[in-house]
């Protein structure tokens, strides 16, 4: 197995190393064998349907592309399937949604992950006869983190953080902070704003939030995997940003909120829809995503959650997913596919809080489930 990012910060091995550690051995990672036996926390309802496509016997490589996201997460589960299941590999490049998107599109990849869902214009760029299924695997929280020294605990808000993304917030002890920060000594410091320089899911749930949030933001600049910047430094991937963040002082950036805790880095508690200052945890995401459930849309192409209700929700939320062809040339890689697809969405569910990420809620678990029924290969339901 193998995961490839244009920089590391060391977090993917370190994830995997400590959920094993957490879970009592490498055993606890190990999928059981999707051939021969029951694959998660609900088998009954994912085994209602029909039994589970038989694993290929020869050896298969996976080769998939996309969100930095999710890499962690992914690697955990690629070496625990891989490990009950030697003969499926995967091989998988975190580039980025925008790359993902791109490799998927050109099917230069078996699958794609991407943490924003296509758009209309990227669904119809699509190969013709080529249809793609959004698969949820996870949710995360976007933090922003900051280096400021002497600063451990910070309160931000919707217009602080858009005012210092616009530019006209520029000094860390500017009063719009100083104002939400009483006690705190802020230094008389300029602040330096970190992006992602690469087609980015965390871009695009980042500046959907400024762009709901602050008018300014939304007539200037809008939402998107890739916007033009007013101000700021360009970075590579969720790591790239965190690294850039830990080097720079004086800096705010925006990640993921694994890639924050596994660097080391604080972030902000921002003021959410309640008026509270929270912050980012898988609770909070979870208590987002809970709320919007009953409004999952039919095509799985769900935005960001932005500004959920409630006391604990944290306001920037977001899916993020695999991006499956409904048919596969190859049947027993589209067999190693869903087996492996449904592993994740039940036994990989209990995983995920241990790594930073929210798992998904139930109702959007058991659709995202009923969406592998639609793979086939030759036209066939790999999974009828």
């Amino acid at each position: 197995m193998t995961i490839t990012t244009h920089r590391r910060i060391g977090g993917l091995a370190l994830a995997a190393a400590m959920l094993v550690a957490a879970c009592g051995g490498s055993s606890a990672t190990a999928a059981p064998d999707a051939a021969t036996s029951g694959t998660g926390a609900t088998p009954a309802a994912s085994m209602a349907d029909g039994a589970l496509p038989l694993l290929p016997t020869a050896n298969v490589k996976l080769q998939g592309a996309g969100a930095t996201f999710p890499a962690p997460l992914y690697q955990t589960w690629f070496e625990g399937f891989s490990g009950a299941n030697p003969q499926v590999q995967f091989d998988y490049q975190a580039i980025g949604s925008g790359g993902g998107i791109k490799a998927i599109t050109e099917q230069t990849v078996d699958f794609g992950a991407s943490d924003a869902p296509m758009k209309d214009t990227e669904i119809a760029a699509l190969p013709s006869g080529v249809q793609l299924l959004h698969v949820p695997t996870a949710l995360g929280a976007v933090v922003v983190i900051f280096n400021v020294p002497g600063v451990t605990d910070l309160k931000l808000d919707s217009e602080t953080v858009a005012g210092m993304y616009l530019g006209t917030i520029t000094n860390w002890n500017d009063p719009k902070i100083a104002a939400l920060n009483p006690g705190v000594t802020l230094p008389d410091l300029a602040i330096t704003i970190v992006h992602r320089s690469d087609g980015s899911g965390t871009t695009n749930a980042f500046t959907t939030y400024l762009d709901t949030v602050s008018p300014d933001w939304h007539s200037k600049v809008g939402a998107g995997k890739e916007v033009n910047w007013p101000t700021g430094l360009g970075s590579q991937g969720n790591d790239g940003v965190a690294g850039s963040v830990k080097q720079t002082e004086g800096s705010v950036g925006y990640v993921e909120l694994n890639y924050a805790t596994q660097a080391n880095i604080p972030s902000a508690q921002i003021k959410n829809a309640d008026g509270q200052f929270v912050s980012g945890s898988t609770d909070g995401v979870t208590a987002a995503a809970e709320a919007a459930a009953a409004s999952f849309p039919d095509d799985f192409r769900q935005a960001p959650i932005i500004n959920g209700a409630g006391p604990a929700t944290y306001p920037i939320a977001s899916y993020t997913y695999l991006l499956l062809p409904v048919e596969w040339k190859d049947a027993d890689k589209a067999g190693a596919m869903v087996s492996f697809a449904n592993w994740a969405l039940t036994d990989g569910q209990a995983q995920e809080t241990a790594l930073g990420y929210a798992p998904l809620p139930t109702t959007i678990q058991q659709k995202a489930i009923g969406e592998l029924h639609k793979v086939t290969s030759g036209g066939t339901p790999v999974w009828p």
